[in-house]
């Protein structure tokens, strides 16, 4: 009964701005992975990879810190719901494909904090987390919230 009570104050809650669940889902996943992009490009620059960004320095590495802030924040919306309401699924393959990679994402995104804070590590480690988890981010977004703007609908 208390989770009953959660999903209908979580569902009144995101109705008030989204048509569904589904909607604010997709949506978030949406922000997260744009800002994941975000993450990916000013982590390149940072690394010297792309010059067309300004010059290394305090606005880049603000702008890459909190964009990635702010898609962890997106991703916690769609983790409760996927996690305390719908749960594990395997109804067909592109659902049990979603759960099993919705399943790493946090650990991989915990892993990805250890390296960023162990300086011990080899220079190749942190690009090779953060490629990891926003790759990880893209392809749980290809199984759900472009499937759901392909198949659903596009809106909010």
């Amino acid at each position: 009964m208390v989770i009953a009570g959660v999903s209908e104050t979580y569902t009144d809650l995101v109705t008030t701005v989204f048509s569904s669940t589904i909607a604010a889902k997709a949506w978030f996943a949406t922000a997260a992975v744009i800002l994941a992009l975000v993450q990916v490009t000013t982590a390149a620059r940072i690394y010297g990879k792309l010059r067309f960004l300004p010059e290394r320095g305090r606005a880049i590495a603000t702008t890459h810190r909190w964009s990635g802030r702010v898609a962890f924040l997106c991703t916690l919306p769609v983790f409760f719901h996927c996690v305390t309401i719908l749960g594990f699924q395997t109804p067909d393959a592109r659902v049990a494909a979603h759960s099993l990679l919705g399943t790493f994402l946090y650990g991989v995104f915990a892993a990805k904090v250890l390296v960023v804070r162990d300086h011990s590590l080899p220079a190749w480690a942190l690009p090779s987390a953060g490629l990891t988890l926003a790759s990880l981010l893209l392809a749980l977004w290809l199984t759900s919230s472009l499937w759901y703007f392909t198949t659903v609908r596009f809106g909010f």
